[in-house]
């Protein structure tokens, strides 16, 4: 079993210290730090090749390239937002203040994909399968092939995404709801909140699936986490 490292975290600027301290250095807010439990797993850094790292491939800048795979929804400011529409095997982190219709804005965007043929999962973390239901009715989309399941676990979620055939695009909302069992600290902490992101953004990377992370700001305009 890998040995767990203790670091003391700020929720607040994620500055990072070797023990706790009242008031955080970096940005002066007062009870912001909190102890954090991680097995040196993903998002701990790097470590030797000794301790099971390998070589990654160089290959020469000027070699074959190809436009990127966009998926368009169909709703104007939506594709717009993202550049023409969302790209395969890539992560993209959408935010804003609670309440502002993310949530309702990405349903009716993964609804207009699931109706183009498209396979959509959509993972909610902070309603239950009947509220997504709910807002599905009032939007007019309820008879979309949209998947839905209702989880916070990363491990879970990556193991349901890989026994089922694979998706078009994996909606997570929201990523401040997440926790992985590599991290011993509470749903929301910036260590729990950097792991998860990372380890959903490695599977769009290795699947070629593209995945929506939902993100709450912050009183000071800063994504949490």
């Amino acid at each position: 079993m890998a040995r767990l490292k203790t670091s003391f975290t700020c929720q607040n600027c994620a500055a990072s210290y070797t023990k706790w301290n009242g008031k955080c250095e970096n940005c002066g807010e007062w009870n912001s730090i909190v102890e954090e439990l991680t097995d040196g797993g993903i998002g701990a850094g790097p470590k030797s090749v000794k301790a099971g790292g390998y070589g990654a491939k160089l290959v020469s800048l000027a070699g074959e390239s190809e436009d990127a795979i966009r998926i368009k929804c169909g709703i104007d400011e939506l594709d717009r937002v993202t550049g023409g529409g969302f790209v395969k095997g890539s992560a993209i982190l959408v935010g804003g203040d609670p309440g502002i219709g993310k949530s309702t804005l990405l349903l009716q965007g993964a609804a207009k994909l699931a109706d183009k043929g498209h396979r959509v999962i959509y993972v909610s973390g902070e309603e239950a399968i009947a509220q997504v239901r709910l807002r599905a009715k009032r939007l007019g989309v309820e008879k979309s092939a949209v998947e839905l399941a209702a989880e916070t676990n990363v491990e879970t979620i990556l193991a349901t995404l890989e026994q089922n055939q694979q998706a078009d695009l994996i909606i997570i909302d929201s990523i401040q709801t997440l926790w992985t069992d590599r991290v011993d600290s509470s749903p929301g902490t910036v260590t729990q909140v950097r792991t998860s992101a990372q380890a959903m953004t490695k599977y769009a990377k290795k699947t070629g699936a593209a995945v929506v992370l939902v993100g709450h700001v912050t009183k000071d305009g800063q994504i949490a986490g």
